[in-house]
């Protein structure tokens, strides 16, 4: 059973990143993890309230969230009635952060799903503050879904590599799994000076070719110092449907895919946008 977790803060675009979740795995049975965090809306003063006043908020904060979970909940169902598919809903005294920190280690979940900016992000990047956060510290795949994105089946993906990770097994089973159903094309952008791979890259490519076996792959080569510059380009010549990269939080000096590539896409990224997360997973 797929496990994925949804944090929600009632926006059209966390509603929009939901519709895409129930597509994406329509084929699969999946538990879904409905959740919302909502201290910082307790805490919103400008002042330090008192503790009965954190209090009555809190309790008035999550009588409401309640109700829109509910809400959210016969939204999911109307729009989506697959027995395949059951849901629980979350809510939590807590940041989004941490709440989802906590329920991918409780739950084992398989990936999460969530809207590129929330209600309160104003700024014109792509990426809203928190989904930064997410995409950055949390020890599961994060799926980012862009504002305003209509669901389009992911027949075309790339996934641009320097082949020195050694990618989780766990991970790229749930690519290839995820996209298998929609005969999807991975497209492997090999970004470097020189085509020439070690020992070390090509037992990671053959990996790959292991692990994503159930896809057609198409390998490519491009020699470029713009790391960014060349995936958006890519992104837009070959009508690509989802971007997938890896996060390699301990490891990042030996990769060229460093932190703030994932910033500096977040100017220009319109697709879904899938951050594998290189840690040790159970």
């Amino acid at each position: 059973m797929r496990k994925i977790l949804i944090p929600t803060d009632f926006s059209v675009n966390a509603m929009n990143a939901i519709n895409y979740a129930v597509s994406l795995f329509k084929y699969d049975v999946s538990e879904f993890f409905i959740m919302h965090a909502y201290q910082d809306l307790v805490y919103a003063y400008e002042t330090s309230p008192s503790n009965n006043i954190v209090q009555n908020v809190a309790e008035a904060t999550k009588k409401e969230a309640q109700k829109k979970l509910e809400n959210t909940l016969e939204k999911i169902h109307s729009i989506s009635p697959n027995p395949r598919h059951t849901y629980n809903m979350v809510l939590a005294n807590n940041t989004l952060l941490d709440e989802a920190h906590k329920i991918v280690e409780k739950e084992n979940i398989d990936i999460m799903v969530m809207g590129t900016k929330g209600e309160t992000n104003k700024t014109k990047l792509t990426f809203g503050s928190h989904t930064l956060q997410v995409l950055k510290y949390v020890d599961c795949p994060v799926l980012a879904i862009p504002k305003n994105y209509i669901y389009t089946q992911p027949k075309r993906i790339l996934f641009p590599t320097d082949y020195m990770i050694p990618y989780k097994r766990r991970e790229l089973k749930l690519v290839c799994e995820m996209l298998s159903s929609f005969r999807s094309k991975i497209d492997v952008l090999y970004l470097s000076k020189t085509q020439t791979l070690s020992k070390r890259q090509e037992d990671n490519q053959n990996f790959l070719k292991e692990e994503l076996c159930k896809n057609k792959l198409n390998f490519n080569v491009e020699n470029s110092h713009d790391i960014v510059g060349s995936i958006y380009r890519y992104v837009k010549e070959n009508k690509i449907d989802m971007l997938v990269m890896v996060n390699s939080k301990h490891t990042f000096s030996d990769n060229i895919l460093f932190q703030s590539t994932i910033d500096e896409l977040g100017l220009h990224l319109d697709i879904p946008f899938l951050a594998l997360q290189n840690i040790e997973r159970n």
